[in-house]
């Protein structure tokens, strides 16, 4: 059976250097997702963020900074998606004077892919806030069944985000 990956992507206006450092710094992370991280960013250093109250459990797989990161992730304590099973991959690219983040979370359970699709379309849009240097705010979090705001039109801004599934 082919799985479905989810894919997001996102334009910020600031450097890879920059926004590498918002997948590996513990104190970064949490600006815009989680309330806690452990981050030993080095292959197979521990990848810990707690999100609303959800144990998000990995290794950094593979760090090419400030390119790319391969992080497996899972979350503590669960039978259905437990630490490891699923793999999100980022891509970090130099684009028109900033980067363009490409993320995709593969081998995710069919049941999972519906609430990690607006969960990425909501984390994203708040790295690129704190990443270029603004203050994403409260994180009101994800509740079940919760749809995201739709993504702007690529032609309405430099900061367009597409989400979506895809066949691997």
């Amino acid at each position: 059976m082919t799985t479905e990956a989810v894919t997001a992507s996102i334009h910020i206006d600031a450097p890879p250097e920059r926004v590498y450092e918002y997948f590996t710094r513990p104190e970064a992370i949490v600006t815009w997702m989680g309330e806690y991280a452990l981050l030993e960013a080095e292959p197979g250093g521990r990848f810990c963020v707690d999100i609303k109250g959800s144990p998000v459990r990995g290794r950094f797989l593979h760090l090419d900074p400030p390119h790319r990161l391969l992080i497996s992730w899972g979350y503590a304590g669960s039978d259905h998606l437990p630490p490891g099973a699923s793999t999100v991959e980022v891509t970090l690219t130099a684009d028109r004077g900033g980067t363009r983040v490409d993320l995709e979370h593969r081998d995710l359970p069919p049941a999972e892919q519906p609430r990690h699709v607006p969960g990425w379309t909501h984390y994203l849009t708040r790295l690129h806030a704190a990443a270029s240097g603004r203050d994403p705010g409260h994180d009101p979090g994800m509740p079940d069944g919760c749809p995201a705001e739709p993504p702007q039109p690529r032609a309405a801004t430099r900061n367009a985000m597409r989400t979506r599934t895809t066949a691997r």
